[in-house]
């Protein structure tokens, strides 16, 4: 049974928070504000926050960074994620990828078709793995940020989560 061994201390791990918008400011990021407060709410590290628009070149080059950076583990988007032609998320998340994580965008529309129903399929939810550094996609919405995090994130990113959790694989991400 899926549980948190209490028994096991918690690592906190650095996360970057990205969101995705041609109209968001840092006063009214309601998903940014959301994902943020949850992160440091389990304990983790908000390694850094942005906003950035709707481009491919903003969103590759905030991704280039952190990657890059010994200072964040996780990059975690909210926005973008749609089918309109604006929406790349997805596609720039998925140029970085040494790895995918198809379970990710699996599990969250399956967790979102209760709540949403059909309309789930709209979702382009995405993780993966670049080089060392986890990358996960949500949708901007509060309710998606909050279904990503609450269902599917906070327990794979606690050590302390059975059977199996993506902290203490990171270690072994650069093996080769």
């Amino acid at each position: 049974m899926p549980k948190i061994d209490e028994s096991r201390p918690f690592i906190p791990v650095n996360i970057a928070v990205m969101t995705v918008s041609d109209t968001r400011t840092f006063e009214d990021d309601k998903s940014g504000d959301t994902l943020a407060d949850r992160v440091k709410g389990a304990g983790h590290n908000v390694a850094d926050r942005v906003i950035v628009k709707d481009d491919k070149a903003s969103i590759t080059k905030q991704l280039e960074t952190w990657i890059e950076s010994e200072d964040v583990d996780v990059v975690i988007s909210t926005g973008g994620t749609g089918i309109t032609g604006r929406d790349i998320t997805p596609e720039c998340f998925e140029a970085q990828y040494t790895k995918t994580i198809p379970g990710f965008g699996e599990l969250f529309r399956m967790l979102s078709y209760d709540l949403i129903g059909t309309s789930t399929i709209q979702s382009r939810a995405t993780g993966g793995i670049a080089k060392t550094t986890l990358l996960f996609a949500l949708p901007g919405s509060t309710g998606a940020v909050k279904d990503g995090w609450d269902k599917i994130l906070v327990t794979q990113l606690d050590n302390r989560f059975r059977p199996c959790n993506f902290v203490e694989l990171m270690p072994r991400f650069g093996e080769k």
